[in-house]
Protein backbone atom coordinates (compact mmCIF):
# COMPACT_ATOMS: atom_id res chain seq x y z
CA UNK A 1 0.00 0.00 0.00
CA UNK A 2 1.17 3.23 -1.01
CA UNK A 3 1.81 5.79 2.01
CA UNK A 4 2.55 9.59 2.09
CA UNK A 5 3.94 10.91 4.77
CA UNK A 6 3.20 14.17 6.35
CA UNK A 7 5.95 15.79 7.99
CA UNK A 8 4.96 19.08 10.15
CA UNK A 9 7.41 22.72 9.20
CA UNK A 10 10.38 22.33 10.51
CA UNK A 11 10.73 24.00 14.07
CA UNK A 12 13.55 26.28 12.91
CA UNK A 13 11.49 27.91 9.87
CA UNK A 14 8.10 28.86 9.64
CA UNK A 15 5.36 27.34 7.00
CA UNK A 16 4.80 28.18 3.80
CA UNK A 17 0.86 29.30 2.10
CA UNK A 18 1.18 28.75 -1.87
CA UNK A 19 -0.70 30.85 -4.13
CA UNK A 20 -2.75 30.02 -6.81
CA UNK A 21 -3.51 32.41 -9.92
CA UNK A 22 -6.59 31.94 -12.18
CA UNK A 23 -6.66 32.62 -16.00
CA UNK A 24 -8.92 35.62 -16.90
CA UNK A 25 -11.13 34.78 -19.97
CA UNK A 26 -10.87 37.87 -22.38
CA UNK A 27 -13.77 38.90 -24.70
CA UNK A 28 -13.37 38.32 -28.55
CA UNK A 29 -12.94 41.09 -30.55
CA UNK A 30 -15.06 42.07 -34.28
CA UNK A 31 -14.42 44.73 -37.01
CA UNK A 32 -15.87 45.83 -40.31
CA UNK A 33 -18.01 47.90 -42.01
CA UNK A 34 -21.30 45.85 -43.60
CA UNK A 35 -22.44 47.13 -46.84
CA UNK A 36 -25.82 49.33 -46.20
CA UNK A 37 -27.72 49.58 -49.74
CA UNK A 38 -27.52 46.93 -52.66
CA UNK A 39 -29.37 46.92 -55.99
CA UNK A 40 -31.63 44.17 -55.99
CA UNK A 41 -30.81 40.55 -58.05
CA UNK A 42 -27.55 41.31 -56.86
CA UNK A 43 -25.59 39.32 -54.85
CA UNK A 44 -24.72 40.73 -50.90
CA UNK A 45 -20.89 39.16 -49.59
CA UNK A 46 -19.51 40.82 -46.29
CA UNK A 47 -16.93 39.04 -43.91
CA UNK A 48 -15.96 40.78 -40.68
CA UNK A 49 -12.63 40.46 -39.02
CA UNK A 50 -12.53 38.82 -35.52
CA UNK A 51 -10.02 36.96 -33.21
CA UNK A 52 -10.07 35.41 -30.05
CA UNK A 53 -7.15 36.13 -27.24
CA UNK A 54 -7.10 33.42 -25.96
CA UNK A 55 -7.07 31.67 -29.26
CA UNK A 56 -10.68 30.24 -29.02
CA UNK A 57 -13.10 29.03 -31.37
CA UNK A 58 -15.75 31.41 -32.05
CA UNK A 59 -19.25 31.06 -33.33
CA UNK A 60 -21.35 33.78 -35.30
CA UNK A 61 -25.32 34.71 -35.45
CA UNK A 62 -27.16 37.63 -36.96
CA UNK A 63 -30.76 39.72 -35.25
CA UNK A 64 -32.83 40.73 -36.95
CA UNK A 65 -31.45 39.13 -39.92
CA UNK A 66 -33.26 39.58 -43.22
CA UNK A 67 -34.80 36.59 -44.56
CA UNK A 68 -33.09 36.74 -48.02
CA UNK A 69 -29.32 36.99 -45.90
CA UNK A 70 -27.60 33.81 -44.85
CA UNK A 71 -24.70 33.57 -41.76
CA UNK A 72 -21.70 31.31 -41.73
CA UNK A 73 -21.85 30.68 -38.44
CA UNK A 74 -17.59 29.68 -38.16
CA UNK A 75 -16.52 33.08 -40.39
CA UNK A 76 -19.66 35.48 -39.97
CA UNK A 77 -20.10 35.90 -43.65
CA UNK A 78 -23.13 37.32 -44.73
CA UNK A 79 -24.28 36.62 -48.09
CA UNK A 80 -27.74 37.06 -49.77
CA UNK A 81 -29.29 37.95 -52.87
CA UNK A 82 -32.21 40.42 -51.98
CA UNK A 83 -35.06 40.16 -54.89
CA UNK A 84 -37.41 43.39 -54.08
CA UNK A 85 -37.04 46.76 -52.88
CA UNK A 86 -36.80 47.03 -48.64
CA UNK A 87 -35.20 48.35 -45.70
CA UNK A 88 -33.78 46.05 -42.77
CA UNK A 89 -33.06 47.83 -39.66
CA UNK A 90 -31.15 47.26 -36.44
CA UNK A 91 -29.06 44.55 -37.88
CA UNK A 92 -26.88 43.46 -35.17
CA UNK A 93 -23.63 40.65 -36.01
CA UNK A 94 -22.81 39.03 -32.90
CA UNK A 95 -19.49 36.82 -32.27
CA UNK A 96 -19.03 34.19 -28.89
CA UNK A 97 -16.29 32.58 -27.79
CA UNK A 98 -18.43 30.30 -25.86
CA UNK A 99 -18.09 33.02 -22.58
CA UNK A 100 -18.48 36.61 -24.46
CA UNK A 101 -20.71 37.58 -26.91
CA UNK A 102 -19.72 41.20 -29.10
CA UNK A 103 -21.30 42.89 -31.86
CA UNK A 104 -21.10 45.05 -34.65
CA UNK A 105 -22.52 48.47 -34.07
CA UNK A 106 -26.45 47.50 -35.70
CA UNK A 107 -26.61 48.48 -38.88
CA UNK A 108 -29.67 48.55 -41.89
CA UNK A 109 -29.45 47.39 -45.77
CA UNK A 110 -31.40 48.98 -48.25
CA UNK A 111 -32.26 46.98 -51.45
CA UNK A 112 -32.90 49.57 -54.16
CA UNK A 113 -34.31 49.48 -57.60
CA UNK A 114 -31.50 50.79 -58.86
CA UNK A 115 -28.69 52.47 -57.68
CA UNK A 116 -29.61 56.08 -59.40
CA UNK A 117 -27.98 58.00 -56.05
CA UNK A 118 -24.16 57.72 -55.45
CA UNK A 119 -23.27 56.35 -52.74
CA UNK A 120 -20.06 57.43 -50.81
CA UNK A 121 -17.10 54.69 -50.69
CA UNK A 122 -16.15 53.04 -47.99
CA UNK A 123 -12.53 52.98 -46.11
CA UNK A 124 -11.48 50.62 -43.30
CA UNK A 125 -8.11 49.31 -41.67
CA UNK A 126 -6.18 49.94 -38.49
CA UNK A 127 -2.52 51.30 -39.35
CA UNK A 128 0.46 50.12 -37.29
CA UNK A 129 0.99 53.47 -34.98
CA UNK A 130 4.50 52.66 -34.35
CA UNK A 131 8.49 51.96 -36.37
CA UNK A 132 11.26 51.21 -36.18
CA UNK A 133 14.38 53.23 -37.71
CA UNK A 134 15.90 51.13 -40.31
CA UNK A 135 13.05 48.67 -40.48
CA UNK A 136 10.47 48.37 -43.58
CA UNK A 137 7.14 49.80 -42.48
CA UNK A 138 3.67 49.08 -44.52
CA UNK A 139 -0.22 49.94 -44.02
CA UNK A 140 -2.60 49.57 -46.94
CA UNK A 141 -6.52 50.62 -46.41
CA UNK A 142 -9.07 47.96 -47.81
CA UNK A 143 -11.55 50.60 -49.98
CA UNK A 144 -14.97 49.47 -51.80
CA UNK A 145 -17.57 51.46 -53.95
CA UNK A 146 -21.52 50.32 -54.01
CA UNK A 147 -21.44 51.58 -57.71
CA UNK A 148 -18.31 50.27 -58.77
CA UNK A 149 -16.85 52.93 -59.64
CA UNK A 150 -12.88 53.68 -59.67
CA UNK A 151 -11.61 54.44 -56.55
CA UNK A 152 -8.40 57.08 -55.90
CA UNK A 153 -6.70 57.72 -52.78
CA UNK A 154 -4.89 60.85 -51.28
CA UNK A 155 -2.78 61.38 -48.01
CA UNK A 156 -2.47 64.68 -45.82
CA UNK A 157 0.85 65.00 -43.76
CA UNK A 158 2.58 62.05 -45.26
CA UNK A 159 5.59 61.15 -43.58
CA UNK A 160 8.70 62.42 -45.13
CA UNK A 161 10.45 58.68 -45.28
CA UNK A 162 7.62 56.89 -46.75
CA UNK A 163 5.63 56.80 -50.49
CA UNK A 164 2.12 56.43 -50.89
CA UNK A 165 0.38 54.99 -53.90
CA UNK A 166 -2.60 56.91 -55.18
CA UNK A 167 -4.30 53.97 -57.09
CA UNK A 168 -3.96 51.68 -53.57
CA UNK A 169 -3.39 53.78 -50.62
CA UNK A 170 -0.81 51.59 -49.05
CA UNK A 171 1.52 53.82 -47.37
CA UNK A 172 5.35 52.58 -47.33
CA UNK A 173 9.00 53.00 -46.32
CA UNK A 174 11.78 52.52 -44.02
CA UNK A 175 11.99 55.84 -41.53
CA UNK A 176 15.75 56.91 -41.30
CA UNK A 177 15.52 58.98 -38.03
CA UNK A 178 13.34 58.81 -34.48
CA UNK A 179 10.37 61.05 -34.45
CA UNK A 180 6.52 61.15 -34.24
CA UNK A 181 5.05 62.12 -37.32
CA UNK A 182 1.44 63.15 -36.74
CA UNK A 183 -1.89 63.94 -37.82
CA UNK A 184 -1.50 61.54 -41.17
CA UNK A 185 -5.18 61.03 -43.20
CA UNK A 186 -5.65 58.57 -45.91
CA UNK A 187 -8.77 59.19 -48.05
CA UNK A 188 -10.45 57.45 -50.83
CA UNK A 189 -12.46 58.97 -53.57
CA UNK A 190 -15.19 57.62 -56.19
CA UNK A 191 -14.54 61.01 -58.37
CA UNK A 192 -17.60 62.46 -56.20
CA UNK A 193 -17.70 61.81 -52.46
CA UNK A 194 -14.54 61.55 -50.69
CA UNK A 195 -14.26 58.96 -47.51
CA UNK A 196 -11.42 58.83 -44.83
CA UNK A 197 -9.84 56.97 -42.20
CA UNK A 198 -9.45 58.29 -38.79
CA UNK A 199 -6.12 60.78 -38.05
CA UNK A 200 -3.17 58.90 -36.73
CA UNK A 201 0.10 59.32 -35.97
CA UNK A 202 3.54 57.15 -36.31
CA UNK A 203 6.04 57.18 -33.69
CA UNK A 204 9.35 55.81 -35.38
CA UNK A 205 11.67 54.52 -32.21
CA UNK A 206 15.42 53.57 -32.33
CA UNK A 207 15.88 50.20 -31.27
CA UNK A 208 13.99 47.04 -32.91
CA UNK A 209 12.09 44.67 -30.92
CA UNK A 210 13.90 42.71 -28.53
CA UNK A 211 12.90 39.24 -28.01
CA UNK A 212 11.50 38.24 -24.35
CA UNK A 213 13.35 36.22 -21.91
CA UNK A 214 12.38 33.30 -19.99
CA UNK A 215 13.55 31.49 -16.93
CA UNK A 216 12.80 28.99 -14.06
CA UNK A 217 13.65 25.38 -13.17
CA UNK A 218 10.76 22.75 -13.97
CA UNK A 219 10.46 20.23 -10.69
CA UNK A 220 11.20 16.89 -12.35
CA UNK A 221 9.77 14.44 -10.23
CA UNK A 222 6.35 14.08 -8.81
CA UNK A 223 4.84 11.17 -6.96
CA UNK A 224 1.40 9.78 -7.91
CA UNK A 225 -1.55 11.39 -6.08
CA UNK A 226 0.31 14.81 -5.67
CA UNK A 227 -0.30 18.15 -7.04
CA UNK A 228 2.81 19.58 -9.42
CA UNK A 229 2.93 23.22 -10.34
CA UNK A 230 5.71 25.01 -12.38
CA UNK A 231 5.34 28.38 -13.48
CA UNK A 232 8.15 30.16 -15.51
CA UNK A 233 9.22 33.90 -15.17
CA UNK A 234 9.07 36.13 -18.13
CA UNK A 235 9.55 39.66 -19.61
CA UNK A 236 9.88 41.33 -22.35
CA UNK A 237 12.48 44.44 -22.73
CA UNK A 238 9.96 46.64 -25.04
CA UNK A 239 6.87 46.03 -22.53
CA UNK A 240 5.15 44.05 -25.13
CA UNK A 241 2.38 41.54 -23.97
CA UNK A 242 3.17 38.05 -23.69
CA UNK A 243 1.61 35.12 -24.37
CA UNK A 244 2.89 31.23 -23.78
CA UNK A 245 2.84 27.80 -25.43
CA UNK A 246 3.86 24.71 -24.82
CA UNK A 247 4.86 21.19 -26.61
CA UNK A 248 4.19 17.88 -25.40
CA UNK A 249 2.32 18.45 -22.43
CA UNK A 250 1.63 15.45 -20.42
CA UNK A 251 -2.05 14.45 -20.30
CA UNK A 252 -2.73 14.91 -16.87
CA UNK A 253 -1.67 18.85 -16.25
CA UNK A 254 -3.11 21.68 -17.85
CA UNK A 255 -1.83 24.89 -19.08
CA UNK A 256 -2.17 28.54 -18.86
CA UNK A 257 -1.24 30.72 -21.94
CA UNK A 258 -1.68 33.86 -19.80
CA UNK A 259 1.25 33.02 -17.29
CA UNK A 260 2.74 30.04 -18.59
CA UNK A 261 1.88 27.73 -15.49
CA UNK A 262 1.41 23.97 -15.90
CA UNK A 263 0.06 21.79 -12.99
CA UNK A 264 -1.71 18.77 -12.53
CA UNK A 265 -2.40 16.39 -10.32
CA UNK A 266 -1.52 12.65 -12.30
CA UNK A 267 -2.75 9.18 -11.09
CA UNK A 268 -1.18 5.85 -10.69
CA UNK A 269 -2.34 4.73 -13.54
CA UNK A 270 -0.33 7.38 -15.65
CA UNK A 271 3.13 6.42 -13.88
CA UNK A 272 5.97 7.14 -16.08
CA UNK A 273 8.37 9.99 -18.08
CA UNK A 274 6.83 12.67 -19.87
CA UNK A 275 9.62 13.94 -21.82
CA UNK A 276 11.04 16.96 -24.62
CA UNK A 277 8.22 19.14 -22.89
CA UNK A 278 9.10 22.55 -23.71
CA UNK A 279 7.81 25.82 -22.98
CA UNK A 280 7.72 29.11 -24.94
CA UNK A 281 6.80 32.50 -24.88
CA UNK A 282 6.02 35.15 -27.22
CA UNK A 283 5.94 38.80 -27.41
CA UNK A 284 4.03 38.78 -30.62
CA UNK A 285 7.10 38.91 -32.80
CA UNK A 286 10.08 37.02 -31.29
CA UNK A 287 9.68 33.55 -29.37
CA UNK A 288 12.54 32.59 -26.37
CA UNK A 289 11.28 28.90 -24.58
CA UNK A 290 13.07 27.08 -21.99
CA UNK A 291 15.61 24.20 -22.30
CA UNK A 292 13.24 21.08 -22.81
CA UNK A 293 12.59 18.89 -19.79
CA UNK A 294 10.83 15.85 -18.91
CA UNK A 295 8.50 14.97 -15.42
CA UNK A 296 8.50 11.40 -13.99
CA UNK A 297 5.64 10.18 -12.04
CA UNK A 298 6.22 7.86 -9.39
CA UNK A 299 3.81 5.15 -8.37
CA UNK A 300 5.64 4.15 -4.77
CA UNK A 301 4.67 0.59 -4.46
CA UNK A 302 5.04 -1.10 -0.90
CA UNK A 303 9.35 -1.53 -0.61
CA UNK A 304 9.33 2.63 -0.63
CA UNK A 305 8.30 5.54 1.50
CA UNK A 306 6.81 8.87 -0.43
CA UNK A 307 7.62 11.70 1.76
CA UNK A 308 6.59 15.06 1.60
CA UNK A 309 6.64 18.31 3.43
CA UNK A 310 5.85 22.12 4.23
CA UNK A 311 8.53 24.80 2.50
CA UNK A 312 9.42 27.28 5.49
CA UNK A 313 9.28 31.03 4.30
CA UNK A 314 10.39 32.74 7.55
CA UNK A 315 13.45 32.63 10.04
CA UNK A 316 12.89 31.75 13.51
CA UNK A 317 13.22 35.70 14.42
CA UNK A 318 10.34 36.10 11.97
CA UNK A 319 12.60 37.43 9.31
CA UNK A 320 11.42 36.76 6.05
CA UNK A 321 13.88 33.90 4.68
CA UNK A 322 15.35 34.49 1.39
CA UNK A 323 18.43 32.07 1.19
CA UNK A 324 16.61 28.45 1.26
CA UNK A 325 18.79 25.82 -0.92
CA UNK A 326 17.25 22.65 -0.44
CA UNK A 327 16.76 19.73 2.35
CA UNK A 328 18.35 17.01 3.50
CA UNK A 329 16.41 13.74 4.45
CA UNK A 330 18.00 11.09 6.90
CA UNK A 331 16.45 8.01 7.74
CA UNK A 332 17.53 4.26 9.31
CA UNK A 333 16.36 1.57 10.88
CA UNK A 334 16.31 3.52 14.27
CA UNK A 335 14.93 6.17 15.08
CA UNK A 336 17.73 7.08 17.06
CA UNK A 337 20.32 6.53 14.80
CA UNK A 338 18.88 7.62 11.21
CA UNK A 339 22.20 7.53 9.35
CA UNK A 340 21.54 7.54 5.41
CA UNK A 341 21.23 10.93 3.91
CA UNK A 342 20.12 12.05 1.22
CA UNK A 343 19.91 15.65 0.02
CA UNK A 344 17.66 18.16 -2.31
CA UNK A 345 19.66 20.29 -3.39
CA UNK A 346 16.25 22.71 -5.01
CA UNK A 347 13.91 24.76 -2.33
CA UNK A 348 11.15 24.20 -4.47
CA UNK A 349 10.99 20.35 -4.15
CA UNK A 350 8.51 19.15 -1.27
CA UNK A 351 8.42 15.94 -1.72
CA UNK A 352 11.42 12.94 -2.05
CA UNK A 353 10.39 9.46 -3.07
CA UNK A 354 12.73 7.12 -1.45
CA UNK A 355 12.68 3.48 -3.24
CA UNK A 356 14.05 -0.66 -3.18
CA UNK A 357 13.91 -0.62 0.92
CA UNK A 358 14.59 -3.99 2.09
CA UNK A 359 12.07 -5.03 4.44
CA UNK A 360 11.91 -3.49 7.86
CA UNK A 361 10.40 -0.56 10.34
CA UNK A 362 12.27 2.74 9.04
CA UNK A 363 12.41 6.45 10.30
CA UNK A 364 12.72 9.21 8.26
CA UNK A 365 13.02 13.12 9.39
CA UNK A 366 14.22 16.17 7.14
CA UNK A 367 15.75 19.74 7.58
CA UNK A 368 15.70 22.88 5.84
CA UNK A 369 19.38 24.30 4.96
CA UNK A 370 20.29 27.84 3.06
CA UNK A 371 22.84 29.01 1.19
CA UNK A 372 25.27 29.95 3.78
CA UNK A 373 25.35 26.71 5.60
CA UNK A 374 22.53 27.21 8.44
CA UNK A 375 20.52 24.11 8.99
CA UNK A 376 17.03 24.23 10.60
CA UNK A 377 15.98 21.95 13.81
CA UNK A 378 14.93 18.55 12.85
CA UNK A 379 11.11 17.69 11.88
CA UNK A 380 8.61 15.08 13.28
CA UNK A 381 10.01 11.52 12.70
CA UNK A 382 7.70 9.22 10.42
CA UNK A 383 8.23 5.84 10.28
CA UNK A 384 7.66 2.85 7.38
CA UNK A 385 7.22 -0.66 7.98
CA UNK A 386 8.49 -1.92 4.53
CA UNK A 387 7.06 -5.42 3.72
Amino acid sequence: MRLIASLAAVAALASFAGLASAQTNLPPTISGTPPTVIKINTSYNFLPTARDPEGAALKFSVVNKPSWMAVSPNSGRLMGYPKSPGTWSNIQLRVTDGVHVVSLPAFSIQAVTTLSSNTAPRISGTPVTTATVGTAYSFQPSASDAEGNALGFTIANRPSWATFSTSTGRLSGTPTATGTFSNIVISVSDGRLTTSLPAFSIAVGSTANRAPVISGTPVRTINAGSAYSFRPTASDADGNTLTFSIANRPSWATFNTSTGQLSGTPTAAQAGTYSNIIISVSDGRATASLAAFSISVVDASSDGAVLSWTAPTSNTDGSTLSNLAGYRIAYGTSASAMTSTIQVANPSVTNYTISNLAPGTYYFAVRAYTSNGTESAISNVYSKVVQ
